[in-house]
C-alpha cells in the first residue's frame, strides 16, 4: 500500500475514500504494515537539523564593522601606551558578543518547546485490537480514538463521531470550539480554519468522542509547516543595527581620510615620525566612539528593567530599541487584542435589553437566567473556584452566578438530559427538587423560539407569544447578530407531565416552552485595548488585526476597538500576489481567516514597504509570524512555549495597552542613544579639525596623543553614560516614528554638528594662539587649549540632549546623574592640570583663575550661541505665522 499523497485534499474525500485510501479499512492496521510505513514516513516527531557549532555561532557577532573597527580602536590604544582604554573597549566588545551569542541560541529551544507540546500518548485501533502507544509511533493510516479533553496527536481525518468539537485557537486563532462533521466538504479551496471534517495536531478535543484517520505525521502536519517555517525564518538586523552600521562606515572612512592628511602633512612639515604616529593612533581612536557599544547596552538595560516593572519582560536586548521605531503593530485578535474567552455581554430578557460590563451584578434577572444554571454541563471547580466546561456554558455560567440566578447546590436533580447536537442545536435538560420538574432549554434562538409559545415578562408573569412580541425578539436577534454576538435562547416550562417517563418523553415534550432571555455573547475587547490603539495613532503607529476568527466577527471587534480600513480574508490573500499584497497592506485594517503562512506573508509586505514591524500573539500560529517581523510580541499567561521562545518580548499580564509603554519606552531609548551620537560625533569633529586646521594656521598640534587620548575616556565615559537616563521629552509619543531607511542624524543636523565641532576647533586654536604667539610658554598654550577644550564638551553635552528646542527649559536640571558626571569631568580636569604626577603624563602645567575663566567662558559660547540661533529661530517662525493669519 503506497503512503498517502500529501497533496490530496482529504476533506472533500468521504469516510469510506479515506479509509480505502489508506488502506486501514475499520479494523486499523496490522503490525507490519505499521513497520513498513515508519520506514517510508518516519517517527511521529519534529525533524532537527544539526546545531551550528558554537564557535561559529560566537564568531557572527564579530561580523560588523562598527564591532570590528572597536576592536582596531583597543588595539590602537594599547599601542600607545593606553591600557586602561584598550582593556574597557575590548571588555565591553566581548560582552556584547556574548550576549549576541546568547540570543541566537534561542532557535533551538524554539523546536525543543514545539516538540514537547506533542501528544505523550495515543489511543489506537489495529489489527491486534485497542491500544494506548507513544504518539511519535503513529503513521499514516492509523485509527486514532479521542474523546473530550485529548489533545489530538496528529493530523486526519473525521470517519466517525458524534457532536464533537474541537479548539483550534493555537493553530488557526478561532476563538470558539469548532463542531466537527464526518461527512466531506466537496468544494475547492476550504480554509484551514474551515475544513471542519478535519483534526489538527495539538489541537484538543472539547466535546463528544471521536475517530480519525490519521493522514499527516511530523513534518507533514500543520503544526509541522509551522515548525519548518520558524526555521526558515531569519532574523534580521534591528533598526539601531542598520543605523549603527550605516554611521560605522562613514566614521571610518572619514578617520582614515583625516588621519591620513595629518600624518602625510606632519611629516611633510618636519615632525619627528615617532610623535606623528602616535598622533595619527590617538586621532584614529579618538575618531572611533568606543563608548557607544557599552551606551547602547546600558541604555538598554535600563529601558529593560523599566519595562519590567510595567509587564512587558524583554528577551532580545535591541527589542526594546526596536519597538521605538515601530510604525506598525500586527496583532492577533483573540487573547490579545480580545480577553480570549467568551463573555456575556447583553440580553434581552422581561421585555427589554440589559448591557453587562466587568462583574456587576444584573439586578432582577435571578428567574430569566435560571435556565443557564440548570441546563448546562459546565460546573464550578470547588478546589479553584474556576469555571471549567465548554467556553460558551462557562460564559453563560458566570452570568448566571453573578446574577444570583443558579440553583442552590443539591437542590436539583437531573431525570434525563438532551445533549447538544449540531442537528438539534439545542441542549435540554429535565430536573426535579423531590416536589415539581423543570424542563430548561438553551441553544440558537431561531430554533428554541419555535418550541416557546409564551414569553417571559418584565413583571415576572408570562404573556402569549403573540405576533408583536415576536417581532420584537426577532429585532433584538438581529440587533445582537448584526453585532458578530453570538445569540443564546434560554427557555423553560413546568415538566410534571414528564416526570414518569422522563428518557422517553423528554425530545417529545420539548414544545409549550416560555422564552426566558436572549444572551448575547462574544471574545470582548481588552480593557485599555481601544485606548492604546488610539494612542499608537496618535504616535503615527498603524495598528493592523490578524486573526483565524470569522470575517463578520472580526470586522466587528475591530469596530469597538475604532480599527478603520479594509476587511478581508485569507481567500482574498491567496487571490493577491505578493506585489499586489504590498501596494494595499496599508490600508487594510483586518486580516481574517488567515493561516499562520498568510501572517508571514503579510508581515514581509509590510517590511516589503519600509515599515519596523512589531506582532502580538498567542498561539503556535503566531510563533513564525513573530518571529519574521521585526519584533515578536508574546503574551506571557495565554501564549504557547513556542511562541514565547519565538518573541523578543513577553508581556506577563497578556495586555495589549502594555505594548504602547513599550514603544513609548523604545523611543526614549533611541532618544538618548542619538543624544550620544551628537554629543560624540561633534567632539570627535572638534578633535579632528583642530589638529587638521593647526598646521594649515601655521600652528603646532594643539594636542598631545595622550590628551586626545584622556579627552576620548572622559568624554566617552561619566556624561555618555548619564545620558541614558534622560526622561522622555514633551511631544514624543505625538511624532511619527523614525523610518526604517532614516539615518540615525539627518543631514540637518550633521550640519549642525559640524558646525559645533568647526566652532570648538577655532575657539581651542585661537586660545592655542594667543597663549604661545610671540614665543610665549607652549607647555602652557597647550594646557589652555586642552582644558579649553573639555570645557566645550561639557556645555556642548546639553546641545545634545535636545532637538529644536531650547537646552534651558525644565528638564535641564531633570538628570541629576548627568550633572554629578559633568562634575566629576571638571574635578578630573583640575587634576590633570594641577597635580604634578598628572602634570609630567599629560604635558600640563598650572593655570590661573583668570586662565580657567577664559577656558570656561570659551566652552560655554557654544551653548550660548546655540541658543541664540533657536531664539532667533522661533522669533522669525513666530512672525511668519502671524504673517499667513494677517493675509487669511
Amino acid at each position: 500500500m503506497p503512503l498517502p499523497d500529501n497533496g490530496i485534499d482529504w476533506y472533500r474525500l468521504g469516510a469510506d475514500q479515506v479509509r480505502i485510501h489508506l488502506g486501514c479499512g475499520t479494523c486499523g492496521l496490522s503490525e507490519d504494515e505499521v513497520r513498513t510505513r515508519r520506514r517510508r514516513s518516519g517517527f511521529n516527531r519534529l525533524p532537527e537539523k544539526p546545531p551550528r557549532p558554537a564557535w561559529a555561532v560566537f564568531l557572527d557577532q564579530f561580523r560588523n564593522l562598527l564591532t570590528l573597527m572597536l576592536l582596531a580602536a583597543g588595539l590602537l590604544a594599547g599601542l600607545v601606551g593606553d591600557t586602561s582604554d584598550m582593556v574597557v573597549v575590548l571588555a565591553v566588545t566581548l560582552f556584547n558578543a556574548v550576549l549576541g551569542y546568547a540570543q541566537e541560541r534561542r532557535a533551538g529551544r524554539m523546536l525543543g518547546a514545539l516538540k514537547a507540546m506533542l501528544a505523550q500518548k495515543a489511543r489506537v485501533r489495529r489489527a491486534a485490537g485497542e491500544a494506548v502507544i507513544a504518539a511519535e509511533d503513529l503513521v499514516p493510516g492509523d485509527l486514532v480514538l479521542l474523546k473530550a479533553g485529548d489533545r489530538v496527536p496528529a493530523d486526519g481525518r473525521l470517519v466517525d463521531g458524534q457532536d464533537v468539537e474541537a479548539d483550534e485557537a493555537a493553530l488557526t486563532g478561532e476563538s470558539e470550539p469548532v463542531a466537527k462533521i464526518a461527512e466531506a466538504l466537496d468544494r475547492d479551496g476550504v480554509p484551514l480554519a474551515e475544513r471542519i471534517n478535519l483534526l489538527f495536531m495539538n489541537s484538543v478535543v472539547t466535546r463528544g468522542r471521536a475517530e480519525m484517520v490519521v493522514t499527516g505525521t511530523g513534518p507533514a502536519t500543520e503544526m509541522g509547516k509551522v515548525a519548518a517555517m520558524l526555521d526558515a525564518a531569519e532574523e534580521g538586523p534591528t533598526p539601531l543595527q542598520e543605523r549603527l552600521d550605516q554611521l560605522g562606515r562613514r566614521l571610518a572612512l572619514i578617520a582614515a581620510i583625516v588621519v591620513g592628511f595629518v600624518l602625510i602633512q606632519g611629516l611633510l612639515a618636519g615632525e619627528p615620525l615617532s610623535q606623528m604616529i602616535l598622533t595619527a593612533v590617538a586621532l584614529a581612536v579618538a575618531a572611533i566612539p568606543e563608548g557607544l557599544p557599552a551606551v547602547v547596552t546600558v541604555t538598554l538595560a535600563l529601558g529593560m528593567v523599566r519595562m519590567a516593572a510595567r509587564g512587558a519582560v524583554i528577551r532580545r536586548l535591541a527589542a526594546v530599541e526596536t519597538l521605538g521605531s515601530t510604525s506598525v503593530i500586527c496583532s492577533d485578535k483573540t487573547g490579545t487584542l480580545t480577553l480570549g474567552r467568551m463573555t456575556a455581554l447583553e440580553a434581552w430578557a422581561a421585555g427589554r435589553s440589559h448591557v453587562f460590563s466587568g462583574d456587576d451584578r444584573p439586578a432582577g434577572l435571578e428567574v430569566a437566567l435560571a435556565p443557564a444554571g440548570l441546563c448546562t454541563e459546565a460546573r464550578f471547580n470547588a478546589a479553584t473556584g474556576q469555571a471549567v466546561g465548554d467556553p460558551t456554558e462557562v460564559a453563560l455560567l458566570h452570568l448566571a452566578g453573578r446574577a444570583e440566578a443558579l440553583p442552590p447546590p443539591g437542590r436539583w436533580r437531573r431525570l434525563a438530559e438532551l445533549p447538544f447536537s449540531s442537528l438539534s442545536k439545542l441542549m435540554a435538560t429535565l430536573d426535579s427538587d423531590g416536589e415539581a420538574c423543570l424542563l430548561s432549554v438553551k441553544g440558537a434562538p431561531d430554533r428554541v423560539l419555535d418550541l416557546c409559545d409564551s414569553v417571559l415578562a418584565e413583571d415576572g408573569g408570562i404573556r402569549p407569544l403573540d405576533e408583536a412580541r415576536r417581532r420584537a425578539i426577532a429585532a433584538a436577534m438581529d440587533d445582537m447578530g448584526g453585532r458578530a454576538l453570538r445569540v443564546i435562547a434560554l427557555a423553560a416550562r413546568s415538566a410534571g407531565d414528564l416526570a414518569a417517563r422522563p428518557d422517553e418523553g423528554l425530545a417529545a415534550g420539548l414544545g409549550g416552552l416560555t422564552l426566558h432571555a436572549l444572551v448575547g455573547l462574544a471574545d470582548p475587547p481588552r480593557p485599555g485595548a481601544a485606548d492604546a490603539i488610539a494612542t499608537c495613532r496618535a504616535a503615527g503607529i498603524m495598528v493592523k488585526m490578524i486573526t483565524g476568527d470569522h470575517r463578520v466577527t472580526a470586522g466587528a471587534v475591530a469596530r469597538r476597538l475604532g480599527l478603520d480600513g479594509e476587511v478581508i480574508s485569507g481567500a482574498d490573500l491567496d487571490a493577491m500576489g505578493d506585489a499586489e499584497l504590498a501596494d494595499r497592506v496599508e490600508t487594510i485594517a483586518v486580516f481574517a481567516r488567515v493561516t499562520p503562512e498568510h501572517k508571514v506573508r503579510i508581515v514581509r509586505a509590510l517590511k516589503a514597504r519600509g515599515h519596523v514591524t512589531a506582532m502580538t500573539g498567542d498561539g503556535v500560529n503566531d510563533a513564525a509570524a513573530l518571529r519574521t517581523a521585526d519584533i515578536g510580541v508574546a503574551m506571557g499567561r495565554t501564549g504557547s512555549d513556542v511562541t514565547r521562545e519565538a518573541a523578543a518580548m513577553v508581556l506577563t499580564g497578556d495586555d495589549f495597552s502594555t505594548v504602547v509603554g513599550a514603544v513609548r519606552e523604545g523611543r526614549i531609548i533611541t532618544d538618548n542613544i542619538v543624544k550620544f551620537v551628537r554629543f560624540q560625533l561633534s567632539t570627535n569633529i572638534g578633535a579632528l579639525l583642530a589638529v587638521l586646521l593647526a598646521p594649515l594656521a601655521g600652528l603646532p598640534v594643539p594636542f598631545s596623543p595622550i590628551q586626545i587620548l584622556w579627552v576620548n575616556i572622559i568624554m566617552d565615559g561619566p556624561p555618555a553614560m548619564a545620558l541614558a537616563f534622560d526622561p522622555a521629552r514633551r511631544g514624543l509619543m505625538d511624532q511619527p516614528p523614525r523610518g526604517r531607511d532614516a539615518s540615525i542624524l539627518p543631514l540637518s543636523r550633521l550640519i549642525r554638528l559640524f558646525g559645533f565641532g568647526l566652532l570648538m576647533a577655532l575657539g581651542t586654536l585661537a586660545v592655542l594662539e594667543w597663549e604661545g604667539g610671540a614665543g610665549q610658554d607652549m607647555v602652557r598654550a597647550r594646557t589652555m587649549a586642552f582644558t579649553t577644550f573639555v570645557m566645550f564638551q561639557v556645555f556642548n553635552v546639553f546641545n545634545a540632549r535636545v532637538g529644536g528646542e531650547s537646552a534651558l527649559g525644565r528638564a535641564t536640571l531633570a538628570n541629576g546623574k548627568l550633572w554629578a558626571a559633568l562634575a566629576g569631568i571638571i574635578v578630573l580636569q583640575a587634576v590633570a592640570v594641577h597635580w604634578a604626577p598628572a602634570q609630567a603624563l599629560f604635558h600640563t602645567t598650572d593655570l590661573g583663575p583668570a586662565e580657567w575663566g577664559v577656558a570656561v567662558a570659551l566652552g560655554a559660547s557654544i551653548l550660548v550661541l546655540e541658543e541664540m540661533r533657536k531664539a532667533v529661530r522661533r522669533l522669525l517662525r513666530g512672525s511668519a505665522q502671524r504673517a499667513r493669519q494677517d493675509v487669511l
